[in-house]
């Protein structure tokens, strides 16, 4: 009976589409500063999902009883967002965190007096829950940013000529990241230079910067030795961000996300610690 039973849990999870997971993230009381035990047992977690392939994510917080409504409200918000920043500080998309609410107080549920502060310390807390891709979906996309990519890279002279139209990719070939840091090499300054002055001038193209590393297996993310985080694909496209945005282009044009170890070209190492530049809107010229 009991691999009749393990038999039927295997099949189920291998049927169910949109299975999900959670994780719980306990605070000190009024604290939304994560503890040390907990932050070490949210990071094991994180780094469970370095192979599944995650279709959302999401974050609610919560409180104890004790406080008013106004109050628990804030600090479950706060709570939720100090988890979201971690999310994004170990290599987590943030196009994959779909929600973070601060849910407040949880009604306090007592059989005895002596449980009081026991289910008081489980309230206060953080739920992540975390939806897989199913099979089929990570198939379909996987065969769709091939064919995208085939269809639809484009260079630098397209937003000059007024040919790029959203949905097109500029593969950035002349800039390239030192190995294990998430700034550029010297041989890249006037490349990100000239791509600067472009985006400035072209106010009406809106985008997102994708960054990518090389030489992880399964897909993971890198570590950034400057950081000592897994987030180096995240840290170079923020590179690429902040540069841009101190040259003048504005931030609402941009986004950046870190595309791991996803889309490797199957070259040189060098030529997959790379950024590529996605086109997500382009508007009319005045």
């Amino acid at each position: 009976m009991k691999y009749l039973i393990t038999l039927f849990f295997f099949i189920s999870l291998l049927g169910n589409s949109q299975q999900e997971f959670s994780h719980d993230v306990y605070f000190d009381t009024d604290e939304y500063v994560v503890p040390l035990t907990e932050e070490n047992r949210l990071l094991l977690f994180i780094s469970s999902l370095d192979t599944i392939p995650v279709e959302k994510v999401a974050i609610y917080g919560f409180t104890d009883d004790r406080g008013t409504n106004e109050y628990n409200l804030e600090l479950s918000q706060n709570r939720a967002n100090t988890i979201k920043d971690m999310f994004s500080g170990y290599g987590i998309d943030l196009y994959l965190i779909t929600n973070v609410n601060g849910k407040g107080e949880i009604l306090l549920k007592v059989l005895n007096e002596e449980e009081v502060h026991k289910i008081r310390g489980l309230n206060r807390k953080v739920e992540v829950i975390v939806t897989k891709k199913s099979p089929k979906k990570q198939v379909e996309e996987e065969v769709s940013v091939v064919d995208e990519d085939v269809k639809k890279e484009k260079t630098t002279d397209d937003i000059k000529k007024g040919t790029i139209k959203k949905g097109d990719k500029i593969r950035l070939d002349k800039i390239y990241f030192k190995t294990s840091y998430s700034y550029i090499t010297s041989d890249s300054k006037k490349t990100l230079e000239e791509l600067a002055k472009i985006m400035v001038e072209n106010k009406n193209i809106y985008f997102t910067i994708q960054g990518h590393v090389c030489c992880t297996q399964n897909s993971r993310d890198a570590v950034d030795k400057k950081t000592k985080k897994r987030n180096l694909s995240v840290a170079r496209a923020r590179f690429i961000y902040d540069y841009l945005a101190k040259k003048g282009v504005d931030k609402k044009r941009m986004k950046y996300v870190g595309m791991r170890r996803k889309f490797p070209l199957g070259g040189a190492p060098k030529l997959d610690r790379r950024v590529e530049i996605l086109v997500t809107y382009v508007g009319k010229v005045n």
